[in-house]
């Protein structure tokens, strides 16, 4: 079997509040996926990346707020925590899927790719507090190993936060 890549920005403000329904209900997490919001899956296979192209095209990003605010459920079944806003993680995979055409969001399954951290592959009630206080500080390109395990090939930090207008530069 092919081993596979994936771009993802990793959420670890979110593991002490679903990481153990995360390690029983989606398969990812207890192969070394850490709690995340997907940029893009299934990814460039692991011998033709090319790190520094990823890098020039994640550079244009700046690291952003969010929260997880809701839980949603889809019919396949899946459980997961929608981030809002939401547009900072569109345009994260908008970027890559643009630089790379052959290869869409989940090999083109979903008309609409909305941004997610998945909890589980099951309809899961959850009695967690949200909102979660999430900071998108990088995206992580993983790549699948030949005993099926995940691991960090490299990390790429978005830009740090611009100074507003008016305000000094510390």
């Amino acid at each position: 079997m092919p081993r596979r890549t994936a771009l993802i920005v990793p959420v670890p403000e979110a593991e002490q509040a679903v990481g153990e329904l995360r390690l029983e209900h989606d398969p990812p997490a207890a192969l070394g996926v850490p709690a995340h919001v997907t940029v893009l899956f299934p990814f460039v296979p692991p011998d033709e990346i090319d790190e520094s192209a990823i890098g020039e095209v994640l550079a244009a990003h700046a690291a952003f707020d969010f929260e997880l605010a809701s839980v949603g459920h889809w019919d396949e079944p899946v459980t997961y925590l929608a981030p809002v806003p939401a547009e900072p993680f569109t345009a994260l995979t908008t970027a890559v899927w643009r630089r790379w055409p052959d290869y869409p969001p989940y090999e083109g399954a979903h008309e609409t790719v909305i941004p997610h951290l998945t909890v589980g592959m099951a309809s899961l009630e959850l009695d967690i507090d949200l909102p979660i206080a999430c900071r998108a500080r990088e995206v992580i390109l993983i790549e699948e190993a030949a005993d099926g395990r995940w691991r960090t090939r490299r990390r790429y930090p978005l830009r740090g936060r611009r100074p507003d207008p008016g305000q000094g530069v510390a």
